[in-house]
This record gives structure tokens, C-alpha cells and sequence, in this order.
């Protein structure tokens, strides 16, 4: 699906800053940025996301703050943010 169709559909681009804990040094605190275009309020892409980390990957995840913009008209955006605390 393009940008445009996944826009037409009522998605938006959700771009998330990932604070995780690195496995060999638990007290320090690293981050991952990802984007992708998602649903509010209930972002099944970024839930996905989040779950295959906590199954595939190492480093505990600490918390997620996120920003998701839609395109309401041709000059208006709407913005949605937020945390999702995780620890």
C-alpha cells in the first residue's frame, strides 16, 4: 500500500523514541527511534513492534514516548502525543 492509500485510510505517521536497558550494563538507558505509518489511538503497528522486541530482541524495554501526525486537510495537521511507561 503507498503513502497516499495508507493516508486515504486514516493512518498517520507515528514516529516513537524507545528507551531500553542494554543487556550487559542494566543501569544505563539507550534509545531506538522508529517510524511508521499507524492507527491512533490504539497504534496496532507500533504494539507489534513492541511485542517482537520483548520476544526477539535483548534489552528490556524501559518506556516509549511517541508523536502521531495525521493529515486532516491539505495544510492541517493534527498531532497526538504521549508515553507508554513500560518498566
Amino acid at each position: 500500500m503507498s503513502e497516499m492509500e495508507m493516508m486515504l485510510k486514516g493512518y498517520g505517521l507515528t514516529t516513537a523514541q524507545i528507551f531500553y536497558r542494554l543487556p550487559d550494563h542494566p543501569i544505563l538507558l539507550q534509545t531506538y527511534v522508529w517510524q511508521n505509518y499507524d492507527l491512533a489511538p490504539d497504534f496496532p503497528e507500533m504494539k507489534g513492534f513492541l511485542k517482537f522486541w520483548q520476544e526477539k530482541l535483548d534489552g528490556p524495554l524501559h518506556s516509549v514516548r511517541y508523536v502521531h501526525r495525521k493529515l486532516i486537510s491539505a495544510s492541517e495537521w493534527r498531532a497526538v502525543k504521549g508515553e507508554i511507561i513500560l518498566h
